[in-house]
C-alpha cells in the first residue's frame, strides 16, 4: 500500500479550489501571513491566506495587488475578522474584497455572524443554466465553538439577507437563493493554537464538529456537502496523519509558519520561536475585543508581554476613567509599558483612529472608560508591531502569537536541517510534514495488520532535493 501526500484528505476540497494538496496555511494578523508566505504556498501547490487583521485599508489592498502579479492563476485566500469595536473597517475591508473579485476569505475570531460577512458571501449568487445555485465567494469559517460552526454550516440569518434587500446590496430572487446555501460550505475546527483560541483538544473538537456538520447536511440536504478541516497543534507528521485519520477535508499550520523565513516577523521573532517549548506560551489580553475580555495565546519565553497586558486588563476592569488611577500606579505604567505620559499616547491614540474611525474618539470623548481602553490598546496593538519591525528597544514588549504546536514542531526538527529557522521554508515544512505523515500512516497500517514489525515511526525531515525525489514532486517551493 503506498499513500501519497496528494491523496490526504476530501479530493473534491482539492478540486473546489484548485490545490494539489490538502494544506493550508492560515492567516497571521498584521501581515505576519505575509504575501511572500501566500506566495509561497500557492507555489507549492497548497493554499495560504494573507493576514489582513489589524492593517489599513491602503495596506490590504497593495497586498491584494502584489499577489495578483506574484501569483497570478494561482489560488490565494484573504482574512476577514470578526471586528466588533470597529464595524465600519470590517465593512471597508468586505467591500475591498468585492471589488477587488477576491474569492475566497478565512473568516476567524466571530463570535456570530456579521452584515459585512453575509455581504460577502451572498454578493453575485445566481444560478446556473442547470438550475444549479452558485456563490462566486468562498468562506472558509474558522471555529472553536460548536454554537459558532452551527452558525457557519446553517444559510445565512433571515435578518440580514432582508437588510442586504433593502439596501439594494440582493435582489429579492437572490435573498431567496440565499437559503439554499450555508454561509460556510467549509469549517476548519480550530484546536489549541497561537492567536484567537478556547484552548480546546483537537481529538474532542475535531469530531465535534464532524458530527455537527453531518447532521446539518442531513437536515438542509445542500448540493455540495459540508466539509470539515483542522487546525491547531497541526507541527508535525503524527498530527497531520491524526487529523486525516479523524476526517479532516483538510489542515491548517499556523504557528510553525510565523517561524519561517516567509513570514512577516523580523529575525529575532523567529529565533525566539524557534527555540520556544510546548510550555512557553500562555493567554494575555486580545487587542481587538480588549473591553469584552477576550484573550489571545502568546509567547512568554523572552517577553514580558503577557503580564504587562494582564496588568493594563485589570486597571481597566478597577478604574472608571484614566484620572482615577492613583498617581504611583499611573506613573508606574507610564515608566515601564507605555515609556511616555498616558496624555501623550491619548493623542497618538486619537490621531490613528481619526484616520481609521472618527467615531471612536467621538466616542472616547464622551466616555472615559472608553477612552482609557483605547490608550491601553495602544501597547497591546505596538507590541504586535514591534515584533514584525524587529525594534530592539522593545524585545521584553514583543507580542508573539504561539500556540504549543510551535514547541512540538521544535522537538521534531531538533536534530535537521529544519532546527535552525534560516532554513525554515514554509513549502518544504509543508511538503515534510505531509510526507512523513504518509510514512507514519503507512507503518501503522502495517503494524495493525501484522505486515511490519519495525519501521519509522517517527519520520525525521529531509532536505528539499531528496523530498522531491521521493515524492516525485516537479514544484519548486520559494
Amino acid at each position: 500500500m503506498t499513500i501519497r501526500p496528494q491523496d490526504l484528505g476530501d479530493p473534491s476540497f482539492r478540486s473546489d479550489l484548485g490545490l494539489e494538496y490538502n494544506y493550508l496555511a492560515g492567516a497571521m494578523a498584521n501581515g505576519i501571513a505575509s504575501v511572500e508566505l501566500v506566495a509561497a504556498m500557492a507555489r507549492t501547490g497548497m493554499l495560504g491566506f494573507f493576514g489582513a487583521a489589524g492593517l489599513s485599508l491602503s495596506r490590504v489592498e497593495d497586498a491584494i495587488q502584489r499577489l495578483k502579479s506574484e501569483v497570478p492563476n494561482k489560488p490565494f485566500g484573504f482574512n476577514l475578522i470578526h471586528s466588533p469595536n470597529e464595524p465600519r473597517h470590517e465593512m471597508a475591508i468586505a467591500e475591498l474584497f468585492l471589488r477587488e473579485e477576491i474569492r475566497l476569505v478565512e473568516a476567524s475570531a466571530y463570535l456570530d455572524l456579521t452584515l459585512p460577512l453575509i455581504l460577502y458571501r451572498l454578493h453575485g449568487i445566481y444560478r446556473d443554466a442547470k438550475g444549479n445555485v452558485v456563490t462566486p465567494n468562498r468562506v472558509i469559517g474558522k471555529v472553536s465553538r460548536i454554537e459558532v460552526a452551527t452558525k457557519f454550516f446553517s444559510p445565512a440569518p433571515e435578518r440580514f439577507v432582508n437588510e442586504l434587500v433593502q439596501l439594494g446590496k440582493l435582489t429579492p430572487e437572490q435573498g431567496k437563493l440565499a437559503a439554499l446555501v450555508p454561509v460556510a460550505q467549509d469549517v476548519t475546527a480550530e484546536a489549541d493554537s497561537g492567536g484567537h483560541t478556547d484552548n480546546r483538544p483537537a481529538i474532542t473538537l475535531v469530531p465535534t464538529i464532524i458530527a455537527l456538520r453531518d447532521r446539518l447536511q442531513a437536515q438542509y440536504n445542500y448540493s455540495q456537502p459540508l466539509r470539515v478541516g483542522a487546525a491547531g497543534g497541526i507541527s508535525t507528521p503524527a498530527s497531520v496523519a491524526a487529523a486525516f485519520i479523524m476526517g479532516a477535508a483538510y489542515v491548517v499550520s499556523g504557528s510553525i509558519n510565523q517561524s519561517c523565513v516567509e513570514s512577516g516577523s523580523c529575525p529575532t521573532v523567529r529565533k525566539m520561536l524557534a527555540e520556544s517549548g510546548q510550555a512557553d506560551v500562555a493567554m494575555a489580553p486580545a487587542a481587538d475585543m480588549f473591553e469584552m475580555g477576550v484573550k489571545v495565546q502568546v509567547l512568554k519565553r523572552g517577553t514580558m508581554f503577557p503580564m504587562r497586558a494582564q496588568k493594563l486588563y485589570e486597571t481597566y476592569r478597577e478604574y472608571a476613567s484614566i484620572e482615577l488611577i492613583p498617581a504611583p500606579e499611573k506613573a508606574q505604567l507610564e515608566k515601564t509599558i507605555f515609556r511616555s505620559s498616558l496624555e501623550e499616547i491619548w493623542e497618538q491614540t486619537k490621531e490613528f483612529f481619526i484616520k481609521r474611525d472618527p467615531e471612536q474618539v467621538t466616542r472616547a470623548e464622551k466616555d472615559p472608560k472608553h477612552k482609557m481602553a483605547l490608550v491601553f490598546r495602544w501597547y497591546l496593538g505596538q507590541s504586535s508591531r514591534w515584533a514584525n519591525s524587529g525594534e530592539p528597544t522593545r524585545v521584553v514588549d514583543y507580542q508573539i502569537w504561539c500556540g504549543p504546536a510551535m514547541g512540538a514542531f521544535n522537538e521534531w526538527v531538533k536534530g535537521s536541517f529544519l532546527e535552525k529557522p534560516e532554513n525554515r521554508k514554509a513549502g518544504i515544512v509543508a511538503l515534510n510534514l505531509l510526507h512523513g505523515a504518509t510514512q507514519l500512516m503507512q507503518f501503522r497500517i502495517s503494524s495493525l495488520l501484522g505486515l511490519a514489525k519495525q519501521g519509522n515511526s517517527s519520520p525525521l525531515p529531509v532536505e528539499f532535493e531528496k523530498l522531491k525525489e521521493q515524492l516525485g514532486y516537479a514544484g519548486v517551493p520559494a
